[in-house]
């Protein structure tokens, strides 16, 4: 028979299972992180001639470029995450990601390669979004299927917390760096030492994640082909509506996300006219001041749902992100400071209610495929190319507050989505016999049936 509710895990596997996930999460962003944050030191090792401002274009052209390849990512992990389980995927993508990672700090750059250089750059890049694509949706979904049904978004918060962490370690690395070395050095090989730590870092993560067992909710349908070995046309067909209307908030996720953590470092260099240093330090600032507010989030998001929640999302960013661009543009330390911090609200709570909702959409049997579809879709479109689009917009209308605009436009489309999905809260995780995920014979029949129990 059919479970319908989750089973209870114990407090101590659930903490177990909050790390494991979190620390592949760890350096999945970390390398993402740092590709931002070294950007303009990554245009003089790869793309060092022409005009700066199409150099730093290039750059962050390679790092969206990266994101092309996480929708199949998505796909193809997710199927396999579908099919033989979280666990045994999620150690493949931390292992791939690690590896990945780690080659960029032993890369060639264009003094020594030329033209080879950015390709390899590129290659290895598109080899980490690959990966990527089946990380978040998957350490989504294992944590989801593990945590309390009341408490979801609580316990998911985490995953943003090891998000934001990575990225403030990453400040803090190349911050030291700065610091600590001469530009003569950091350019010949400072600007390597972020990339070559990953390698550790990921093989403490891949021996936490083969220590663990599988969900709950997949071993409850482990044994029912029908439900756990459902092809990707099915999902897209059964899920397609669901994948739009959350692709659309998540959107908005995605920019707000990448326009803190990434490109307002750079902002805070080129428009503001703070020095490296200045501005890596806000960043790590306002990461912290992140962090720290995720478990607060989460608490938010399951006490008033998740359509309050996106509500609440999209008109902070609104509100918020003009004042932020202004603040961080205005050249003082102590101004941009609170216009990073500003930018978090958004960042944080999108992100946090995300986490959840990747999970809670979409039902166990299609549930890693469809997340990891819809979020790497958006981050694809949305994510990726933030850092350029904000270049480009600037580049071309010569306003510094463009990126301001753009952010607040992809919030409406988000709030649009986001209104138009169901109040997924209070949703049991282990329920597969929905009607929505069921072909039409199926579903007409479920109705007649459970309207024959009634």
């Amino acid at each position: 028979m059919m479970k319908t509710d989750q089973p209870q895990v114990d407090p101590k596997t659930l903490r177990k299972v909050i790390v494991a996930a979190a620390v592949g999460n760890f350096v999945e962003w970390f390398d993402f992180a740092v590709y931002g944050f070294l950007a303009t030191l990554l245009t003089r090792q790869f793309f060092p001639n022409g005009d700066p401002a199409i150099a730093l274009m290039k750059t962050f052209a390679v790092f969206a470029v990266a994101f092309a390849f996480r929708p199949l990512g998505g796909i193809f992990f997710g199927i396999i995450g579908d099919r033989v389980g979280r666990k045994k995927t999620l150690a493949t993508t931390i292992l791939i990601m690690a590896g990945a990672t780690t080659l960029i700090g032993f890369l060639p750059t264009y003094a020594t390669a030329g033209v080879v250089a950015p390709l390899l750059l590129t290659i290895v890049r598109c080899v980490q979004g690959f990966s990527a694509g089946g990380e978040y949706a998957g350490a989504c979904a294992y944590l989801m299927e593990h945590a309390p049904k009341h408490q979801r978004a609580r316990y998911g918060s985490y995953l943003p917390v090891s998000t934001f962490l990575s990225f403030g370690c990453a400040a803090v690395v190349a911050f030291g760096l700065d610091a600590l070395l001469p530009a003569s050095e950091m350019n010949s090989w400072g600007w390597r030492v972020p990339f070559i730590a990953a390698a550790p870092i990921g093989l403490v993560g891949l021996y936490l994640r083969n220590r663990l067992g599988e969900t709950p909710s997949f071993v409850a349908v482990e044994g029912d082909h029908a439900l756990a070995h459902a092809p990707l046309r099915e999902t897209l067909r059964t899920q397609g509506s669901k994948i739009v209307r959350l692709g659309a908030f998540v959107s908005v996720t995605a920019v707000s996300f990448y326009t803190f953590t990434t490109y307002f470092s750079t902002y805070l260099q080129v428009v503001g006219g703070l020095g490296r240093a200045a501005s890596l330090l806000i960043t790590v600032i306002s990461l912290v001041f992140a962090a720290a507010l995720c478990p607060i989030a989460g608490r938010y998001s399951d006490a008033v749902g998740r359509r309050k929640t996106m509500a609440t999302v999209c008109l902070i960013i609104i509100a918020a992100v003009y004042p932020s661009f202004a603040l961080g543009g205005a050249g003082g330390f102590a101004a941009a400071t609170i216009g990073a911090m500003m930018l978090a609200f958004g960042a944080v709570l999108s992100g946090v209610v995300t986490a959840v909702l990747l999970s809670e959409v979409f039902p166990t049997r299609t549930r890693y495929t469809a997340s990891a579809v819809t979020y790497n879709l958006a981050y694809t479109v949305f994510g990726g190319t933030a850092p350029l689009i904000a270049t480009f917009l600037i580049e071309k209308t010569g306003n510094s507050m463009s990126p301001a605009f753009y952010l607040m436009a992809v919030s409406v489309l988000a709030l649009i989505g986001g209104l138009s999905l169901p109040e997924t809260s209070k949703k049991s995780l282990d329920g597969n016999m929905e009607e929505d995920s069921m072909t039409p014979y199926a579903a007409k029949n479920f109705g007649r049936v459970t309207g024959d129990l009634r």
